[in-house]
């Protein structure tokens, strides 16, 4: 069967694109005193150092729709070596991967080459999958290969990096571990999925995405909020990671036509990593989005979070007080359990009996009670916060105020004397209050009760090794008004962040202290407008404002704090 290509533009636009190279470095590459004969554009950009072999590569995978993916002798099956002559693969540099049902899989660094790829069809007997990889990986593996007689060729059991005993699957059904690397040869599926695991934890990634198309199988991981793509392995191997994960998370691997969620546990290091998996149909296939919960990297105080010193000792007087609600506010994603969890590690102490109500619960916090909110298992929010009234709490958290009943009962655990941690989804710290309105609550109940909001988001902070001085464009400070003095900085990309300019989050905050003017004018069921500008009059520092300053600071950028603030 011939293998056959499809071109999706040209390789200089691509290049570009992506941002790889630049058009003088194609205008350079394309002067007639540059190139050798016969030589095409890539080569000649790479030969001149203009761009990385590896963009170069993935540029030719994404102009001929092909897989691109760093192959490493942890990703060959050293039984499917044989599948081509040995001669045949060092001479044309064609290096069978693994075989899954009678297609073959090959890494090659120039996918044009259709004579070699449909000579090796011809030869295995296979119909042939390709996977673009760069020149020094295929470089590599092929030396490894020319030295050893009879295609004795050696491949660790774990993929990259990975270490024995760096990651191990831990089964919920007893404390015995079974170690990855023991399971490793019985599958190059098994070692690929631990080494996407793998990787993800160790970049301190949120989620993993693993996503069919038509012609490409992408992963990708969610890092400091944004995605960014993993690898791409071949389309043919979608079924078998899919089922491989499936078997991880106790679920039916026969069932491909409704959703699942599941849920397993892997050792990274020394300690234990929760994961959440949850399955999609799409036209093209299961989607898999996998929820990171490391524990370890959890451990986290207020001081941390970037809220200010100023800010910080309102928030540290708030939670230090024995009654009242006190709320934190913002999108999904912006931070806010993690600021109730560090709230919560700050007051725990002995003499306290400190309970929470979550869905699910994300972190273990050592010395609070924690209750697996399930609205399907008769145990909802409300449910269980009446429950846990009953138990002499001091101190009491819930996950997420969604409804009038959870509102009702939260407001008036409250007002009886407890302290009550929620989260809620509004836009800014005064809309929490019209939120509660809304939601049914009287509002003399609500001025009575509230005793501060926290509204926050969640920024990207700039790489603090490429980070560069920026002047700020008139247009921009002409949308924005008044900047504070600094400093300002924009991304640019290095190996320190991985070329993405930045590395690592801190959160821009407004705190809301309700004063006794702030509480009068709720009891008479103000409008949005009236509760802003009295806080704003009695100090409110907004949002945009604090991440201002940060970027002042040179800790973001201008850009970012825009991404997620609108001035």
């Amino acid at each position: 069967m011939a293998v056959t290509l499809t071109m999706t533009g040209k390789l200089g636009d691509i290049l570009l694109a992506n941002g790889w190279v630049t058009r003088e470095h194609i205008r350079r590459a394309c002067q007639p005193d540059a190139k050798l004969p016969g030589e095409r554009l890539g080569d000649t950009l790479v030969r001149l150092n203009l761009v990385g072999d590896t963009h170069m590569r993935q540029a030719l995978a994404i102009q001929h729709r092909l897989p691109w993916l760093k192959v490493t002798r942890k990703l060959v099956d050293r039984e499917v070596l044989t599948a081509l002559p040995r001669e045949f693969v060092l001479q044309n540099r064609v290096l069978p991967m693994f075989k899954v049902d009678g297609v073959l899989t090959v890494a090659v660094e120039d996918p044009t080459n259709l004579w070699a790829l449909d000579e090796a069809a011809r030869l295995s007997g296979c119909e042939v999958q390709v996977v673009v990889t760069d020149a020094a990986c295929l470089h590599s593996l092929l030396g490894d290969l020319a030295d050893n007689d009879g295609g004795s060729f050696e491949i660790d059991d774990v993929v990259g990096e990975v270490s024995e005993g760096d990651v191990q699957v831990i089964e919920e059904k007893g404390d015995d571990s079974v170690n990855l690397q023991e399971l490793a040869d019985l599958s190059p599926v098994v070692r690929l999925v631990n080494f996407i695991l793998f990787r993800a934890i160790g970049d301190r990634a949120s989620d993993i995405h693993i996503e069919p198309d038509d012609h490409v199988l992408r992963v990708r991981h969610r890092i400091d909020g944004e995605l960014r793509e993993l690898m791409r392995p071949p389309t043919g191997m979608h079924a078998a990671i899919v089922s491989r994960l499936k078997v991880m998370a106790d679920l039916d691997i026969s069932e491909r036509r409704r959703p699942q969620d599941g849920r397993f546990r892997v050792r990274f290091d020394t300690r234990a990593v929760d994961v959440r998996m949850s399955t999609l149909p799409t036209v093209q296939g299961e989607k898999v989005v996998l929820r990171i919960m490391d524990r370890g990297s959890m451990r986290i105080t207020l001081s941390h979070l970037g809220i200010g010193h100023g800010r910080m000792e309102q928030l540290h007087e708030l939670i230090n007080r024995p009654d009242g609600i006190i709320l934190v506010a913002g999108p999904t994603g912006s931070g806010k359990t993690t600021t109730l969890y560090a709230a919560l590690e700050e007051i725990n102490e002995p003499g306290k009996n400190i309970c929470t109500v979550e869905n699910p619960v994300e972190y273990n916090l050592r010395g609070v009670n924690q209750v697996q909110a399930n609205q399907k298992g008769g145990l909802g929010f409300a449910d269980a916060l009446r429950s846990l009234l009953r138990q002499d709490p001091d101190v009491l958290m819930v996950g997420e105020i969604r409804d009038t009943e959870t509102a009702t009962i939260a407001v008036q655990a409250s007002l009886t004397g407890h302290l009550v941690l929620a989260t809620l989804h509004t836009n800014d710290a005064v809309s929490a209050v019209t939120r509660l309105i809304n939601m049914g609550i009287e509002p003399y109940l609500i001025g009575a009760a509230l005793r501060g909001v926290i509204s926050q988001r969640l920024v990207r902070c700039l790489c603090p090794t490429c980070r560069q001085p920026h002047d700020v464009p008139a247009a921009l400070k002409k949308r924005i008004g008044a900047l504070p003095d600094g400093q300002y900085y924009v991304p640019r990309g290095c190996d320190a962040c991985k070329g993405a300019g930045y590395s690592g989050r801190i959160g821009i905050y407004e705190l809301l202290v309700v004063t006794d003017a702030f509480a009068d004018l709720t009891s008479r069921n103000p409008t949005l407008g009236e509760l802003r500008k009295l806080a704003l009059h009695e100090g409110l520092m907004p949002l945009l404002q604090d991440g201002l300053r940060k970027a002042a600071e040179g800790i973001t950028s201008l850009d970012e704090v825009l991404r997620v603030v609108s001035a």
